[in-house]
């Protein structure tokens, strides 16, 4: 399998680490070489969070430099443009629409910028912008929000079949929640 980093970004609570347990499962049931990093930020208090996920053929070290992501999938537009200096050239963001005030906006000592997307979609990258959060909240809880931006990102790596990323779905997600994160991967996995 070709090598592949991804850097998963967002705000605490919004799912990263299943996002990349999830990522590492299907690519390790695809006979990938699968490292991912723990997950740094403020993950219980609404922070920046960000997870690193590298997977191909003897991958060495799960830690992603800057200029080595080939994506960044963001679950919220204001991680993206934080974490855009890990991307590489031409090298692909998917980002859900959705704004998250970080603590200095909360506070009152900043305010959210007004042309977060404006600025990605001028960036020489390639974007996938999207709803997610309307979407997931479509298939039944809001809460999908990583599933569904984990489906675009599986739709484009067409190196692992679609039956293996039901199969990692199922294994990181509890049986109760199964149906409707299926819902969810494949409303992203089918845009």
């Amino acid at each position: 399998m070709k090598q592949m980093n991804v850097l998963i970004v967002g705000v605490g609570g919004q799912g990263t680490l299943l996002a990349s347990k999830f990522l590492g499962a299907a690519a390790g049931l695809a006979g990938a070489d699968v490292k991912v990093s723990e997950v740094h930020g403020m993950s219980q208090r609404g922070g920046s969070v960000v997870t690193c996920v590298k997977l191909g053929d003897d991958i060495k070290s799960p830690i992603i430099e800057k200029g080595e992501a080939d994506v960044i999938l963001s679950f919220e537009q204001l991680e993206a443009v934080r974490w855009l200096s890990y991307l590489k050239p031409k090298g692909t963001v998917i980002v859900n629409t959705q704004k998250i005030n970080p603590m200095p906006v909360v506070s009152g000592a900043a305010t959210y910028p007004d042309n977060v997307m404006e600025a990605l979609s001028k960036s020489d990258i390639n974007l996938i912008a999207l709803d997610a959060l309307s979407m997931a909240a479509e298939c039944g809880t809001h809460k999908a929000v990583n599933v569904v931006l984990l489906g675009v990102l599986c739709k484009k790596m067409e190196e692992i079949d679609e039956i293996i990323w039901l199969d990692a779905l199922d294994s990181v997600v509890p049986k109760k929640f199964a149906e409707v994160n299926k819902k969810a991967f494949y409303m992203g996995y089918g845009r």
